[in-house]
């Protein structure tokens, strides 16, 4: 270990791997403490494939519990320690997506009180003591519910965590650097247009389907081309989300709509100071200027 802690808080088990995962798989080969905080089981997931099809939440609603296994394993590929879950496994459930009726269950993230699951953050991240933080940006990625109010928690557990608020949440912790996990718009693109060849029965992106942000909104770049093998490992593990391409460089979600796997993942710094940049203007590393 070189003393570098990391915090990586996420609403579903696979979210980590997808936009993230590189990124963890460095930090740990680098000799980084890394965590995975994830706020639900993803319980209303879709699930690929008809081995577990008979896990969702319309028939045995098992599948939370198979996820914890799938992060598990994923995690473990990318050499990370086990997962954590925000107040305990099960406290919060899958909000599922706006409008539906799992969205109106009490026990869904999208309800919680935010009291409560800000005073878990804090107790986490006293506990933790990282010097970087990572979660989504305002619109959580791509909008869902659950992916924004893990936003405005983890931000309002950033600034309350140094503070005198929550005294039982343990002794006060700053953070140094806070980042939101987004995708280059640019990258994307040229990843898109790279691919050789659809698999059967998945389809190409529709124009602006796949969220995106301005490359102008990228303060950091992290090459993960190095520990691509590792990344791939974990989207295996998440078996009944994810499906890789035979060529190893596409994969697609439930929707089967295909996407790259990108050799780079793309983060905004909105709390603490950048520290030494590439030729590109941009960070290379999260601990960059963390002494």
């Amino acid at each position: 270990m070189n003393g570098r802690r990391i915090l990586f808080v996420h609403a579903h088990p696979d979210d980590e791997t997808l936009t993230t995962g590189g990124t963890i798989a460095r930090c740990t080969a680098d000799g980084a403490e890394v965590t995975v905080l994830t706020c639900t089981l993803g319980e209303e997931g879709e699930v690929i494939g008809e081995r577990w099809a008979g896990l969702v939440a319309g028939e045995a609603d098992q599948l939370g519990g198979f996820r914890i296994l799938e992060l598990t394993r994923a995690l473990q590929a990318l050499g990370a320690s086990g997962p954590r879950f925000l107040g305990g496994a099960g406290r919060w459930r899958d909000s599922g997506m706006a409008g539906t009726p799992s969205a109106r269950n009490p026990r869904a993230f999208v309800n919680a009180d935010p009291d409560e699951a800000v005073g878990a953050l804090v107790a986490a991240i006293r506990e933790l003591r990282p010097h970087v933080v990572v979660t989504y940006d305002p619109v959580g990625g791509y909008g869902h519910p659950d992916h924004v109010q893990v936003h405005r928690f983890t931000t309002d557990a950033v600034e309350a965590a140094g503070t005198d608020a929550f005294p039982d949440a343990g002794a006060p912790w700053d953070v140094a650097k806070l980042y939101w996990t987004v995708t280059e718009r640019s990258a994307l693109e040229a990843g898109v247009a790279a691919i050789a060849e659809v698999p059967a029965g998945w389809r190409m992106p529709e124009p602006g389907e796949l969220p995106t942000v301005s490359d102008a909104t990228v303060t950091a770049a992290v090459d993960v081309a190095p520990v691509l093998d590792a990344k791939r490992a974990a989207f295996r593990a998440h078996a009944t989300q994810v499906t890789i391409a035979p060529s190893g460089t596409e994969f697609a979600l439930s929707n089967d709509v295909v996407q790259p796997i990108l050799t780079v993942e793309h983060y905004a710094l909105v709390r603490g100071a950048a520290g030494p940049v590439g030729p590109d203007g941009r960070e290379k590393d999260l601990f960059a200027g963390i002494s």
